[in-house]
């Protein structure tokens, strides 16, 4: 599957991105959000970033999954999220190229 990287400004908090696209004539949308995770909010304090950011999404929103991890700064680490139904389609999409 071809990929297209759109930059975003980083803002603080959660930005929620809504993409429709046009392809060999098939409009679809799809949604996407992009949050900052701190790591200040980690619940037990760890040294293993890997397990403090397993433990603030294990109650994220179980209507979008994990999308992509960004790269992790000092302060926080930005994930991008994708609705569930938009990932099952995506899915299908790449079973049928």
């Amino acid at each position: 599957m071809a990929h297209i990287a759109i930059p975003l400004p980083l803002g603080s908090g959660k930005q929620e991105v809504e993409i429709e696209v046009t392809i060999n004539g098939e409009r679809q949308q799809l949604h996407y959000k992009v949050e900052l995770f701190y790591w200040a909010d980690c619940e037990v304090p760890t040294i293993d970033r890997a397990e403090c950011i397993r433990q603030m999404l294990s109650n994220y929103d179980q209507d979008w999954t994990l999308y992509y991890i960004g790269s992790p700064t000092e302060t926080f680490v930005p994930i991008t999220f994708v609705k569930k139904d938009d990932w099952v389609k995506q899915k299908e999409m790449m079973q049928f190229a």
